[in-house]
């Protein structure tokens, strides 16, 4: 009765699982490729690095107010009885008589009223500060837009791993849902042997604790591939929509033939972004260093006054130059200065830091995936030795010659050792990815395994 019931249970798990494996209303996996199309126009990570670069980007915009004329226009109203302002006002309208020079009346003017229009246009000439401000600006946005697109080159290797990790669970649970078939038929051998006297009733005892360890690593993976799935979507910026996956990773051949060619580099963004930041910096230092120096624009007006309405009467012009220099500014240009030297000094470690990591990310990627292909090349031999010891302990237990326990252990290793392989192969893929990015390469070029995927799915 126990030995149906755990049958049962093994069978109502296996179509459990089938049933979350296969794609909803046959819906295609999802392909790497997809998922790297999907990574690049919405995964959190990749939208936050270009709205930073977009912010650094409005620098050039800040630093043109000092180098571009600027043109505003002007309007107001105004009424007044101060002798001054009143007499003044009829000056602008142009509407002095005689009688507006009676001592009486300059004294005691009436209200005056005054409409106020006029359009102003001032020209910077000589401000060498907006100028070496401009190029560390131009400095600094290619900088953030470097760093931007180092970003979505390190999304794409996250997802690299995300998607062939989610794959990894997914196949993890297809070998252990088989792991489970061979364990129940391990179990319902050792009954029909109890049955037959051929063994004692303890060897099916253990074989059904055998089968309920294993259906148990089943329940577990069957979790950790929904965590996986959920993860992967979460990294895509999609995270109430569950990928359907395909079931198994791509063969050892294929990813060894595609780890096996060195990928196009181009130099890494982010040493190139940590070279930007820094000429943006030096910049910087010049610019805090050119606030000494004086300034000169020049400027135009066209100035309306009237007492009936706005931009009416006659027009006045006035053009001129105005120099400016501020010598002492108590410490802000002192403080300026000293802000902008600090600045080049975190920008010139920065760039050193780069340089060196990228030198390390290189060398120690090349180790670990090289030291990754030695361990698949291990499992796969493994694998092969444990099938071929499953199968001599099989006979050997049919035969009398071997106990339950030495079965299911021999089972158990033959499973381990196929989920080995897969992690193996998975591992190959990650350090991989790693390699690429590290050269700074495209991780995305694993989206090649698609096609070798798409095979080993139809086998």
């Amino acid at each position: 009765m126990h030995g149906h019931i755990t049958r049962l249970a093994g069978l109502a798990l296996g179509l459990g699982l089938a049933g979350a494996a296969a794609p909803l209303g046959g819906q295609a996996p999802l392909t790497l490729d997809a998922a790297l199309e999907r990574a690049t126009d919405g995964a959190y990570a990749v939208r936050i690095a270009e709205g930073e670069a977009r912010e650094r980007s409005s620098g050039r915009l800040q630093a043109l107010q000092g180098i571009l004329p600027t043109v505003r226009f002007e309007s107001g109203f105004m009424r007044t009885t101060d002798p001054v302002a009143a007499f003044g006002l009829q000056l602008r309208q142009r509407t002095i008589t005689q009688a507006d020079f009676d001592p009486a009346r300059l004294n005691h003017p009436p209200v005056g009223e005054n409409w106020t229009g006029a359009m102003v246009v001032e020209v910077p000439l000589v401000n060498p500060d907006a100028w070496l401000g401009l190029g560390a600006a131009d400095r600094a946005t290619d900088a953030a837009r470097a760093a931007a697109e180092w970003e979505a080159l390190a999304t794409r290797r996250d997802v690299v791993r995300a998607y062939y990790g989610a794959i990894l669970a997914a196949e993890k649970v297809e070998t252990l849902t088989e792991a489970v078939e061979v364990a129940h038929a391990h179990v319902r051998q050792a009954e029909l042997m109890v049955e037959q006297g051929l063994v004692t009733k303890s060897d099916a005892l253990l074989a059904r604790v055998k089968a309920g360890e294993v259906a148990a690593q089943l329940a577990t993976a069957r979790g950790e591939a929904r965590s996986a799935a959920r993860q992967l979507a979460t990294l895509l910026a999609t995270p109430g929509e569950i990928p359907v996956l395909p079931e198994r990773l791509p063969s050892a051949e294929a990813v060894r033939s595609l780890v096996g060619v060195a990928p196009d580099t181009s130099g890494r963004l982010d040493v190139r972004a940590a070279r930007l930041g820094l000429s943006a910096a030096r910049r910087d230092v010049r610019r805090a260093r050119s606030t000494w120096l004086p300034r000169i624009n020049a400027f135009g007006r066209y100035d309306w006054h009237s007492p009936d309405g706005l931009y009416q009467g006659d027009e006045n012009w006035t053009v001129g130059v105005m120099a400016r220099w501020t010598p002492l500014a108590g410490a802000a240009h002192l403080a300026e200065s000293r802000a902008a030297t600090g600045r080049r000094a975190v920008a010139e470690a920065r760039e050193e830091a780069a340089r060196a990591n990228a030198r390390l990310e290189a060398e120690t990627t090349a180790d670990r995936l090289e030291a990754a292909l030695e361990r698949l090349a291990i499992a796969e031999r493994a694998v092969e030795h444990a099938v071929e010891a499953h199968r001599i302990v099989s006979h050997k237990y049919d035969g009398g010659l071997a106990t339950v326990v030495e079965l299911l252990d021999a089972s158990a290793t033959e499973t381990r050792m196929r989920l080995e392989r897969a992690h193996a192969v998975y591992t190959v893929i990650a350090e991989g990815a790693a390699r690429a990015l590290a050269l700074g390469a495209d991780p995305g070029r694993f989206a090649a395994l698609d096609d070798y995927a798409h095979d080993n799915q139809s086998e």
